[in-house]
């Protein structure tokens, strides 16, 4: 809808597409992308949790602050004509990569925290999803992406984790 009133003239829109968010704080949900946050949010705070995918589902990625960062400069650009939809600036990696990251970062313990207890329909919906996406557009236009996953967990060290002081 943003597309076509943007294209007919009807309104200044900007379709903005998200990656999956990692690492997102609070707790689980029933969401079928909730796995992504969980596998490394959980097992940093000393808690199990399941991973229901595949250590090679490729995932496509961002931090939520490079997320708001984003949004909040989507705010401020002008209509990029007819092209009113963007995906936004992502990094491709592996949940197994994920999970690799996650045992540099904390310890072999963290990553014995992670069973694997596959869900078909969980891993049907997620695999559907693009793992990658060519970023080229959206930076040209100013937005970014994380650098790279250890960088992801380490931003959510500082600012997320229960029990920081």
């Amino acid at each position: 809808l943003v597309n076509d009133y943007t294209r007919k003239g009807y309104v200044d829109g900007l379709a903005l597409r998200l990656p999956t968010i990692c690492v997102r704080p609070g707790k689980p949900n029933r969401a079928a992308s909730s796995f992504v946050s969980a596998i490394i949010r959980e097992p940093l705070q000393g808690e199990t949790t399941v991973c229901p995918v595949s250590e090679s589902l490729r995932l496509w990625i961002s931090s939520p602050a490079t997320v708001i960062h984003n949004l909040s400069l989507a705010a401020t650009l002008p209509a990029p004509g007819e092209a009113s939809s963007i995906n936004l600036p992502g990094i491709s990696v592996t949940v197994g990569e994920m999970l690799e990251t996650l045992r540099q970062a904390g310890g072999q313990a963290a990553r014995d925290r992670v069973a694997h207890q596959r869900d078909e329909g969980v891993e049907k919906i997620v695999a559907s999803w693009p793992g990658r996406i060519d970023n080229q557009r959206a930076l040209a236009l100013g937005f970014v992406a994380d650098k790279r996953f250890d960088d992801i967990i380490e931003r959510f060290r500082q600012d997320d984790m229960e029990g920081r002081s």
